[in-house]
């Protein structure tokens, strides 16, 4: 069902794409801050994706998939917490007057967490459907753009597993 959910969000974002529109890609990293009983547990991390953003047709709404691979340390004993998903998301960007465009952006995806405490023997992991949503600002720079955004997550784990991710990046392609 989520794959089919995936195919046909990737074929209506494809089919509502006019002739001269262009798909952009891109890639960023940055920091990630664990929240709630996640944050509880582990400190600040590190997060890095790819995504791909499809234009629908003459509107400043876009669609998103990404792929995405985070890591945080625990606080206070060893070992840690990796996540590895995919989101689609819609995109709104407004029309700004200068060359910066502000935008927002919500959506779903699927990822995997895996909790490792070595000296514990404790080697954990669980998939469960996530929500998020947030914005940022892109800066056109002949046909690639710098992008900083910054999203509220939260994988329906139990308890929730909740984190910012703060993202610095660069796409190309696309208007």
């Amino acid at each position: 069902m989520r794959k089919l959910l995936g195919c046909a969000l990737v074929l209506l974002a494809v089919a509502a794409m006019p002739a001269q529109a262009q798909v952009s890609f891109g890639v960023g990293g940055g920091l990630l801050m664990p929240m709630g009983d996640y944050g509880d547990v582990d400190k600040m991390g590190f997060i890095g994706g790819v995504g791909v953003l499809f234009p629908i047709g003459t509107a400043p709404v876009s669609v998103r998939l990404e792929g995405t691979y985070s890591q945080t340390s625990h606080d206070g004993i060893d070992g840690n917490t990796k996540i590895i998903g995919g989101m689609a998301s819609l995109v709104y960007l407004f029309s700004a007057g200068g060359s910066v465009t502000p935008y927002v952006l919500a959506g779903v995806g699927y990822y995997n967490g895996k909790v490792t405490v070595p000296s514990l023997n404790i080697d954990e992991s669980d998939s469960k459907v996530g929500f998020g949503g947030g914005g940022g600002i892109r800066f056109p720079m002949g046909s690639a753009a710098l992008f900083a955004e910054v999203r509220y997550m939260n994988i329906s784990t139990d308890p929730s597993t909740t984190y910012l991710p703060i993202i610095v990046g660069v796409s190309f392609g696309g208007k």
